[in-house]
């Protein structure tokens, strides 16, 4: 069982940046793998980025490739997003999310509850 809370959401302007954390319980935390998610409203979730269980592979969506980093600390059970050059388009509540295996294919088998992220134009 793994829980998830996610902080750091808020209010940006366009350009601007902001740093979601998740905090996750278990410990199986350092052999899983990963990810965020997000959904604006009248949306269908997406996948927004990956990490692998030890850190070492990554990987994006392409509408946030090169603004985006995911990074991860095992010693401390966290996950980080790194949102910079934000857009209006990134305005959505964003989930952290562990992955049933060490990498980002699998099922993803436990969610936070969401943290709202809001960007001005």
């Amino acid at each position: 069982q793994v829980q998830l809370v996610e902080s750091g959401g808020g209010l940006a302007q366009a350009g601007g940046s902001l740093r979601l954390s998740c905090a996750a319980s278990g410990s199986s935390f350092s052999n899983i793998g990963m990810g965020w998610f997000r959904q604006a409203p009248g949306k269908e979730r997406e996948f927004v980025a990956g990490i692998s269980w030890s850190g070492s592979f990554t990987f994006y969506a392409d509408s946030v490739k090169g603004r985006f980093t995911i990074s991860r600390d095992n010693a401390k059970n966290t996950v980080n997003l790194q949102m910079n050059s934000l857009k209006a388009e990134d305005t959505a509540v964003y989930y952290c999310a562990a992955n049933s295996g060490r990498y980002y294919q699998g099922k993803w088998a436990y969610w936070g509850q969401g943290t709202q992220v809001t960007v001005s134009s």
